[in-house]
C-alpha cells in the first residue's frame, strides 16, 4: 500500500455550482500531501459509458429522487468503481484537508470492518450513527456487504437504506479520530483539525463566491434552503485563505467546469435546519426532528 496512488472520490454537483469547493479541496489535498493522488470527481453524466450515468427521462442509470445532494448515493458505488480492489477515500466536496491525507489512507480497517469512518455516540440522547461523508473503503471487503451496483443505481432509496443498514452493523465500521471529519468545527481549534467538513449546507463558506457567480450567468445553486452566516469567523477566514492560496498557486475555477448536466430530480432542502454545531439549540417539533434525522443522512 505504501507505493499506491491515493485514490480519492469526491462527490460534487454536475452543473458547476461547486467549482469553488472543488478548487479548494483539490488545492488543500495537494498542499499537505506529497504522495501521488488521483481525484475522481463524481458527477452525474449523460454519457452511458460513465460510471455516474443517469437519464432521468428514461430511468436508466442512477436514481437521485431522494438524495439530499446531487451525489448522496454515489459513495456506495465506489468499491464497484474500483472493481472491488484496493482502497479508496471518499470525500464530500465541502471539505478542507488540513493534514497529510496519506495518514488517512494508511488507517487500519480490521476484522469485519469494510470502511473506516467517524462514529458519533451521543450518550445523553442514546444515539449512535456513522458519518460516511469522509471515509476510506476497503473495496474488496466491501463486495460481500454491499448490494450489486445495478441495485444501488436503480433504487431511489438505496442511500437511505444503506445508511440504515450500516447503523445496524457497527462492526462494519472501523472508527477513526474525529479530527478526520470535523463537522463545522465542533469546538475544535483549527490546529487540531485534520479535515474540516463545513457540512451545514446553509452556512457553507463557498456560497459567498458561488452564488454571485451563478446569478451573473442566470443560474441557481442546487441548494434551495436558507443561506446563513457560519458562526465561526476563524473558519470563514480559513476558507478564504485557502481560496486565495489556490488562486495564487495557479488553480482556476474554469479548470473544474464541465458541460452542465441540466435538471435532475432531487429532494428539496427548503426546510433544511442544519446541525447543532452551526445553529442555536432550541426545542424542535416532531416534524423538525424527523427532518433533521433525514438531513443527517447527507
Amino acid at each position: 500500500m505504501s507505493n499506491d496512488v491515493i485514490k480519492i472520490f469526491v462527490g460534487c454537483d454536475p452543473n458547476n455550482c461547486d467549482l469553488e469547493q472543488m478548487m479548494v479541496v483539490d488545492y488543500s489535498i495537494h498542499k499537505h500531501t506529497s504522495r501521488p493522488v488521483e481525484i475522481v470527481w463524481m458527477q452525474l453524466s449523460h454519457d452511458p459509458e460513465s460510471f455516474w450515468y443517469s437519464d432521468p427521462q428514461s430511468g436508466a442509470g442512477w436514481h437521485t429522487e431522494m438524495w439530499a445532494t446531487p451525489f448522496s448515493g454515489f459513495r456506495w458505488g465506489i468499491p464497484a468503481a474500483c472493481n472491488y480492489e484496493g482502497r479508496a477515500i471518499y470525500l464530500d466536496a465541502d471539505v478542507i484537508v488540513l493534514s497529510d491525507i496519506n495518514d488517512l489512507w494508511q488507517h487500519p480497517i480490521e476484522g469485519n470492518a469494510i470502511v473506516a469512518a467517524k462514529e458519533v455516540h451521543d450518550h445523553a440522547k442514546g444515539k449512535h450513527f456513522t458519518r460516511l461523508c469522509t471515509c476510506i473503503w476497503d473495496c474488496a471487503k466491501a463486495k460481500s456487504k454491499l448490494p450489486d451496483i445495478s441495485v444501488l443505481r436503480a433504487d431511489p432509496d438505496s442511500h437511505i437504506k444503506m445508511m440504515t443498514k450500516f447503523k445496524k452493523h457497527p462492526e462494519w465500521v472501523q472508527p477513526y479520530t474525529e479530527a478526520w471529519n470535523c463537522v463545522d468545527g465542533e469546538g475544535m481549534p483549527i490546529e487540531q483539525i485534520k479535515i474540516l467538513h463545513y457540512s451545514d449546507m446553509g452556512t457553507q463558506f463557498s456560497h459567498k463566491y458561488s452564488l454571485p457567480r451563478l446569478a451573473a450567468s442566470g443560474q441557481k445553486h442546487w441548494f434551495d434552503g436558507e443561506i446563513l452566516t457560519h458562526p465561526r469567523k476563524d473558519l470563514i477566514a480559513l476558507y478564504d485563505q485557502y481560496y486565495q492560496e489556490a488562486l495564487q498557486a495557479g488553480y482556476r475555477l474554469e479548470n473544474y467546469a464541465i458541460e452542465p448536466f441540466g435538471a435532475f430530480p432531487k429532494a428539496s432542502q427548503a426546510g433544511y435546519i442544519g446541525n447543532e454545531v452551526t445553529r442555536q439549540s432550541r426545542p424542535k417539533s416532531f416534524l423538525s426532528r424527523a427532518w433533521k434525522r433525514l438531513m443527517r443522512r447527507k
